[in-house]
């Protein structure tokens, strides 16, 4: 994805709640050594280290420091809400139910995020995909949200086919979160994407999540080991 320039980045906070729902973790899940992959300004980590649990975060904006991170977050505020409430029929108001709501729970992901990312130096490593710097099987679960699939026309294909290749070197199991584009559309690279897999022997998955923010955004795709 290459190198990342504070000024174009846009951030978005999503909670351990936001996380829970896109991939349908369990209580063994989340009491599993977890790899999540762009996470941004998300509290996940936070929270679920508050509870003993094991998560690392890679993201390309991690490079710069929570001071930065911070002011691009007042930066860009009001550009993103104006921006979701040019779409508004992009979404589903029922959880959520104003943009108000969401940027009340957006800023507090945000914030938790902030307030921890400094100390939890070891747990936010600046990268990102297709190339982990990890060894393989560090982790039981990678996870990787509103990314891949979500930037179809950002990302080609052989991209995705990497990136997850490269998730399932470092992990038992990976799941991806939403399979639509940014129109909320199924993207282009899914069907490919899990013929590529298929035929280097991994096990694919489609699963109906408790979650829809996104319009579509409904289904995760997860992938074991080869033979699994």
């Amino acid at each position: 994805m290459g190198d990342v320039k504070i000024d174009s980045v846009m951030p978005l906070g999503r909670s351990r709640v936001s996380f829970v729902g896109m991939f349908a973790l369990s209580e063994a899940d989340l009491s599993s050594s977890i790899l999540s992959c762009a996470d941004g300004p998300a509290s996940f980590n936070a929270e679920m280290t508050a509870l003993g649990c094991r998560v690392v975060s890679v993201d390309p904006v991690y490079v710069f420091s929570a001071e930065e991170i911070g002011a691009r977050i007042e930066e860009t505020r009001e550009l993103i809400l104006a921006n979701t409430r040019e779409h508004l029929d992009r979404y589903r108001w029922d959880r959520i139910r104003s943009l108000e709501d969401l940027e009340m729970v957006r800023m507090a992901a945000m914030r938790r995020f902030l307030g921890d990312v400094e100390a939890g130096k070891g747990r936010y490593i600046a990268g990102s995909l297709p190339k982990l710097e990890f060894a393989d099987q560090s982790f039981d679960l990678v996870l990787c949200s509103h990314c891949l699939f979500t930037y179809t026309e950002q990302l080609d294909l052989d991209f995705h086919i990497a990136a997850i290749l490269g998730m399932l070197r470092v992990g038992r199991e990976m799941r991806v979160f939403p399979l639509v584009d940014m129109n909320g559309d199924v993207s282009a690279h899914l069907e490919p994407v899990m013929a590529a897999l298929k035929e280097k022997g991994f096990r694919t998955t489609k699963t109906i999540v408790d979650y829809e923010f996104q319009k579509g955004g409904t289904d995760c795709c997860g992938c074991g080991g080869v033979g699994t």
